[in-house]
């Protein structure tokens, strides 16, 4: 009987203790490649604001950074919320992605 599950990464993105921004960015991206090389489907970043030990706040930046250093998996957003950011650069952003890399984007809205 074949799995037709599709499995997906939530990515929060955080800041352990004695680490610093760039090397949890960087972990991220090694846990989508791995997620890419063992047939996950997604892989999304969770947006959040300021707090010091989650770093995933320019959700668009670390699609960008995943969707460059991957090749097929599709990368996204758990939820970009709109209250905090202007819906047309979210619109911009995004559909510059999707040029990018095509049939691999997803934007979740919050």
């Amino acid at each position: 009987m074949k799995n037709n599950i599709k499995y997906s990464i939530l990515e929060l993105a955080t800041v352990s203790q004695n680490t610093t921004v760039k090397e949890t960015l960087n972990n991220s991206l090694a846990l989508a490649k791995v997620a890419e090389e063992n047939g996950y489907e997604r892989f999304w970043f969770a947006e959040h604001h300021n707090s010091e030990t989650v770093a995933s706040s320019a959700t668009a930046v670390l699609l960008g950074y995943v969707a460059e250093n991957t090749s097929r998996i599709r990368v996204g957003s758990g939820g970009i919320m709109l209250p905090n950011h202007s819906p047309l650069i979210i619109a911009e952003q995004f559909g510059t992605l999707a040029q990018l890399y095509p049939n691999r984007i997803d934007l979740g809205l919050g």
